[in-house]
């Protein structure tokens, strides 16, 4: 007869180990310390206020004070990017000035820059560290443009090329006639048309002021006011060549340029005789002189970003290319076997 007993026995064993492990395995495991770590520097422009005052002369006078908050990481400074040409349209950046009421190094430099007047305030050996804040002041000529009802302005008040995020920005618009009609857009570049209407409230029959909270990196606030006929005197806007001024005739030359490389390399491939190296490199000076000389009529008034490439400089550039591939080909074919020598038929 089994013992009922030691199989009671046994089974109160099993069930009491299998307890004590769900026990066990219910009591939470001390986790390991975790090494704080300090935060990394985060810099933001807490407060961004702009003052775009149109003077009767049609010219554009900004004061912008920003507030950069450094954090702990320390920079030399700010850097400002104007815009001096928009398409083909140029405006004139001048006067530019900068100063801090914090004590920051303020001294400003201003560089034009592919569209862009790029101003930097502060001192390259001199770093600063949290809040400090920069006033730059500049005029701008040519920013108005005449329309049918009106001389009208476009301008974007904070720029898109901050890299940190605006908390508050404010644009405070003063015209030489009462009531202008102004609107404001904030956002991207891509979807400024159709972006967030900033607040705004008119501060005496002069001036209209517009505010937006929580700007992202990139985002700017583009402010546009139409003045009566006659309210301002507005100078035709100037105009930059486009960077692309070629014709038909220049585009054909380079074409044929690259189809004479091509059959020069297929005649060095057949072993037929090829133009010396004194003649490419007469090519190449020749088309780098023709080259220069149209990049110099356009960047000795305007300055180095304002070159554009027409018919003169692709011929130039296509006199470069035929002389560096006969040069080529005539070392190809040295390299091979010395001296070319005109194979003839001596049986």
């Amino acid at each position: 007869m089994p013992d009922v007993g030691a199989s009671l026995r046994g089974a109160a064993a099993a069930v009491g180990a299998a307890a004590v492990l769900a026990a066990g395995a219910a009591v939470p495991a001390r986790a390991a310390p975790v090494e704080e770590r300090e935060p990394e520097p985060v810099e933001s422009i807490p407060a961004y206020d702009v003052v775009l005052a149109i003077d009767e002369d049609a010219a554009l006078h900004v004061r912008e004070t920003i507030t950069y908050d450094f954090d702990r990481g320390g920079e030399h400074g700010i850097a400002r990017r104007v815009p001096y040409r928009r398409g083909n349209r140029l405006f004139e950046i001048r006067d530019v000035r900068a100063s801090s009421s914090t004590g920051a190094p303020a001294r400003a430099r201003s560089l034009r820059l592919f569209n862009d007047v790029r101003i930097t305030v502060g001192e390259r050996g001199r770093r600063v560290t949290g809040r400090q804040a920069y006033v730059i002041e500049y005029a701008v000529d040519g920013a108005l443009t005449p329309r049918r009802d009106g001389d009208e302005l476009v301008w974007d008040a904070v720029g898109t090329g901050w890299g940190v995020p605006i908390g508050e920005a404010a644009v405070r618009v003063e015209a030489p006639v009462p009531r202008p009609s102004a609107s404001c857009t904030a956002g991207a570049p891509g979807v400024r048309v159709a972006g967030t209407a900033c607040l705004h409230y008119r501060d005496g029959p002069y001036a209209i002021e517009f505010t937006q909270r929580g700007l992202r990196p990139g985002e700017g606030m583009v402010i546009r006011v139409l003045l009566p006929k006659g309210a301002v005197r507005v100078p035709p806007p100037r105009y930059a060549p486009p960077r692309w001024r070629s014709t038909w005739a220049g585009t054909v030359a380079l074409a044929v340029v690259f189809g004479a490389v091509g059959l020069v390399a297929w005649r060095c491939g057949r072993g037929r005789p090829l133009p010396g190296s004194r003649t490419g490199n007469a090519l190449v000076t020749c088309g780098t002189l023709v080259a220069l000389a149209d990049f110099a009529e356009d960047v000795v008034p305007g300055g180095p970003w304002a070159f554009a490439l027409g018919d003169p400089a692709l011929a130039g550039l296509a006199t470069v290319i035929a002389g560096a591939g006969f040069g080529y080909a005539q070392r190809a074919r040295l390299g091979e076997g010395g001296a070319y020598v005109p194979v003839g038929d001596y049986s």
